[in-house]
């Protein structure tokens, strides 16, 4: 639940991977036709097809007693990082590292967040129920405040992000962590927060949107969210402000979480179906990936950003592809 690459290069100025054949906020590959666009498919690498199974990683496994959820992966250097939070009175909820030999640990205790991106200084953005704002953590830990309300209310439950190149955020607040703290939004809705730290509204009709992705070109604004009655909604931007969008996918189970792969498709979590469908960017069904238990998000990682990890209900699951894809 839940604002927005190849092959990775860990950037010398912010100790970030990136992608180089097809980094997220980059051009897209233009086209899947082989007699079009060999050498840009030879890089990029084949999307999955077909029914797939993603496998549990042993030690990712929760050892609370109680239920709980990890959300808002994020690949960071050699790591995935994400939220891991129980149901209980405020939501309480910590940041975990899932290293690359399957070992976890707790990074930040009681970060109180959600949905995680990354932003140009390899700090982790979240949203945080906690405090029903935008937080910058460091990976030590130091939290700084983003922005925290809209016409003077505090946020719902911020919740799954996405940031373009310029440093623009794009986030979901939907209303599932509402009860964390006092305080709320009228409606849930899918926000923007300029360079200056403007908040406008890109829509405001969508019932509990949730995960949301930027395309690789950075033209479209892509959200799930509408419940049991799931879509994906596009919309383009124009002069760096979305447009109103159009459904481009319809019929999910409670869609969750996004992620893309270097040819722009996107990898939307079912939540309660236990499932990615995958989706080329006008909305084709072209692969769905199985896991045991409900799902919330994705992001690709690894050592060649060709491994696709899915966070659920106290657990994470891997799938090794031959595609790249974004890091959150």
């Amino acid at each position: 639940m839940k604002i927005t690459k190849p092959l990775f290069i860990i950037s010398t100025a912010v100790g970030l991977l990136v992608l180089t054949a097809c980094e997220k906020k980059s051009e897209p590959v233009a086209s899947l036709n082989t007699a079009s666009a060999p050498a840009a498919i030879s890089a990029c690498g084949v999307a999955p097809a077909g029914d797939l199974v993603a496998e549990r990683i042993p030690g990712a496994n929760t050892a609370r007693t109680e239920f709980s959820l990890y959300e808002g992966p994020v690949w960071i250097k050699d790591a995935l990082y994400f939220s891991d939070f129980t149901m209980g009175p405020g939501f309480p909820s910590r940041i975990q590292k899932l290293d690359a030999s399957g070992v976890m640990t707790t990074v930040i205790e009681d970060s109180g967040s959600n949905g995680l991106a990354v932003d140009a200084q390899g700090n982790l953005v979240a949203g945080v129920h906690k405090f029903k704002d935008l937080s910058r953590y460091s990976l030590a830990g130091e939290r700084t405040p983003i922005v925290g309300e809209f016409q003077g209310q505090v946020f719902n439950s911020p919740n799954d992000i996405t940031i373009a190149k310029d440093g623009t955020i794009y986030f979901t607040d939907p209303d599932y962590q509402r009860e964390a703290a006092p305080g709320g939004q009228d409606k849930t809705r899918v926000y923007r927060v300029a360079t200056d730290g403007v908040v406008s509204v890109v829509d405001d009709s969508l019932k509990n949107p949730n995960g949301i992705s930027l395309s690789l070109d950075e033209k479209t604004l892509y959200v799930n969210g509408n419940g049991e009655q799931g879509v994906v909604r596009a919309y383009p931007i124009e002069k760096s402000i979305p447009q109103a969008g159009t459904d481009i996918v319809t019929g999910l189970a409670v869609p969750d979480g996004m992620a893309l792969d270097c040819h722009g498709n996107l990898y939307v979590t079912e939540h309660v179906a236990k499932q990615v469908r995958v989706f080329t960017p006008a909305g084709q069904a072209i692969a769905t990936i199985k896991v045991d238990n409900n799902i919330t998000n994705a992001a690709f990682g690894g050592p060649q950003g060709k491994t696709l990890f899915l966070t659920g209900a106290g657990a994470v699951w891997k799938l090794d592809l031959d595609v790249t894809g974004t890091p959150y």
